[in-house]
């Protein structure tokens, strides 16, 4: 096979148009149902419309997993099945059976297990501060909710989060790993296609995908294709308007050099192309609320598998739910200010996971918030940030205590000076601190007196702001049997040779996120699609699964 750019790629192979299982997309959800299916047996064949990675390869790297890992042993963390099932079920909520959030728990030891086989480094460094994503000191941490406050009575808490041992941001090192141990399988790569529609047989079957390739472009079109995509990715990550330029670029190859060509599959396909978190119109269309964030993921996180999946009859579900991230840490000092709405009011436990805090000012504060902190808070938050941060959580701490922060001598005042009601504030620090527990759960080590002027409101608000950006991903996706994930049409039977994974269908965390949850779903979903598509379980017609 030729390699182009660094990419092991199926570009002019022979029987590059036909395999046994077909995976569109090859982010991690792909990269693990294409590591099954040739693990099986099977022919693979992944196609991605850049060099793959998508949004798991610009992700924190974090897989959700628990119930005593190697990691948690290594650190002396003692969890349980049990304890991480009582969790997942507050959290999730039921957009799973019972019995398949049961098993993803029980499965979940032996997931990190099968990633290690594979190449994924983790490590068991616990980290000692609550966090929304830890510094290179440390690979495990609370990556959710579990300590605060409604959840810890009822769930033993335990640190899940299992970050991939690499430095910054390792989603990357994740994606490389898999996509390595993939290849190494003898999975072939086809990258710079595009699936524009399904190919399905006349009684209903899935059997191959139409593309779009530029496999036959010249090699000067392939590798500028392949550079602008590379930096649509990162760093368009966080300057759209650097992405939309790269892209306008992507297009113009793609109409100019592209060329149709229809892929065979003889078992079935599997559609893990990601969310739809870039396309704008879908956005309004299911989730009008969640506008003002940075878009977590690639351009292709447009929703093209999605859209794939329904062309066939394919039913979906939570494409409303959106998770945004409005993270109050690191540093964990700020953890001890107050969180509340333009009446001075709070609204919610300020030690919960970011998506929670995102969710309550974008449901409950139309995404206003602010963090009320005195003197004591903000001294401390100077000195300890810097050791506790990333350098992007380090610069946004920069510009909240810089540009984001007005200050006076009293509540009062700093509530005039910010825009909040001077009452309504005055009220909730005259409450916040007193005797008792904290009447929204707050856990007793997080509360704080705020009593040394001057005092600050923080302007936290979820808006366009290159200072201090919101990440938004979607959540919902393809309705899928939860024991093949074969996708499912609108009466609950099962489209005979079609298959979903990761944020193209409804998961694990497709209800409610926290950090890993996605990651962990795209392996427990991956892995099972590619299992079952390698047997050909799918290609019975129509069979309803319940």
């Amino acid at each position: 096979m030729a390699r182009q750019d660094g990419v092991s790629d199926a570009e002019g192979a022979d029987g590059a148009d036909v395999a046994d299982v077909i995976v569109v997309g090859f982010g991690v959800a792909g990269a693990c149902a294409a590591l099954e299916a040739a693990e099986a047996g099977a022919d693979v064949l992944v196609l991605d419309r850049f060099g793959g990675g998508g949004a798991s390869a610009v992700s924190g790297g974090v897989v959700y997993a628990g119930g005593g890992t190697g990691p948690q042993r290594a650190a002396g963390v003692d969890d349980s099945v049990d304890a991480m099932y009582d969790y997942l079920r507050l959290e999730a909520g039921d957009v799973v059976s019972a019995r398949t959030l049961r098993r993803f728990c029980a499965e979940s030891a032996g997931m990190i297990e099968w990633l290690e086989e594979r190449g994924v480094p983790f490590e068991g460094s616990l980290c000692p501060v609550k966090t929304s994503y830890p510094n290179d000191d440390y690979y495990l941490y609370y990556s959710g909710s579990e300590a605060a406050g409604g959840f810890r009575d009822t769930a033993k808490p335990a640190a899940r989060g299992h970050r991939v041992r690499g430095k910054g941001t390792s989603g990357k090192v994740l994606f490389t790993r898999l996509a390595a141990a993939a290849r190494g399988r003898g999975v072939r790569v086809l990258p710079r296609s595009t699936a524009r529609a399904l190919v399905v047989a006349g009684d209903g079957t899935v059997t191959g995908v139409r593309v779009s390739t530029l496999r036959d472009a010249p090699p000067w079109a392939r590798a500028a294709h392949t550079v602008l995509g590379r930096y649509s990715a990162k760093p368009g990550l966080y300057v759209p308007a650097l992405r939309k330029i790269l892209q306008r670029g992507v297009e113009a190859l793609e109409r100019r050099h592209g060329r149709e060509a229809e892929l065979t599959a003889r078992r079935g396909v599997v559609l893990a192309a990601g969310g739809f978190v870039a396309n704008r119109a879908m956005l309004r269309e299911h989730a009008p609320a969640y506008r003002g964030g940075l878009a977590l993921g690639t351009a292709g996180d447009d929703g093209s598998g999605i859209r794939l999946g329904v062309s066939a009859g394919g039913a979906t579900a939570e494409l409303d739910r959106v998770s945004a991230w409005r993270f109050l840490t690191p540093p964990s000092a700020f953890l001890g200010g107050v969180l509340v709405d333009e009446h001075g009011r709070r609204f919610i436990d300020e030690s919960r996971y970011g998506a929670a805090v995102g969710e309550a000012m974008v449901t409950r504060c139309d995404r206003r918030g602010w963090l009320l902190v005195d003197d004591a808070i903000v001294r401390q938050a100077r000195r300890e940030a810097r050791r506790e941060s990333q350098w992007f959580q380090w610069l946004q701490t920069l510009y909240l205590l810089r540009a984001g922060r007005v200050s006076a001598g009293s509540v009062a005042e700093v509530a005039r000076r910010a825009g909040v009601d001077a009452d309504g504030l005055t009220a909730t620090v005259r409450e916040y601190g007193g005797p008792g527990p904290d009447p929204l759960g707050k856990p007793a080590e997080f509360v704080r007196p705020l009593a040394s002027p001057p005092f600050s409101l923080i302007d936290v608000s979820i808006r366009p702001n290159p200072g201090y950006p919101c990440p938004m991903l979607t959540l919902g996706g393809l309705v899928v049997d939860e024991d093949t994930g074969r996708v499912l049409d609108e009466r609950g039977g099962a489209i005979s040779g079609l298959y979903a994974a990761g944020r193209t269908a409804v998961g694990i965390c497709s209800r409610s996120y926290v950090s890993g949850l996605s990651l962990a779903d795209c392996v427990f979903s991956g892995r099972r699609a590619g299992k079952h598509s390698a047997a050909g379980a799918g290609r019975d017609k129509n069979e309803n699964v319940f």
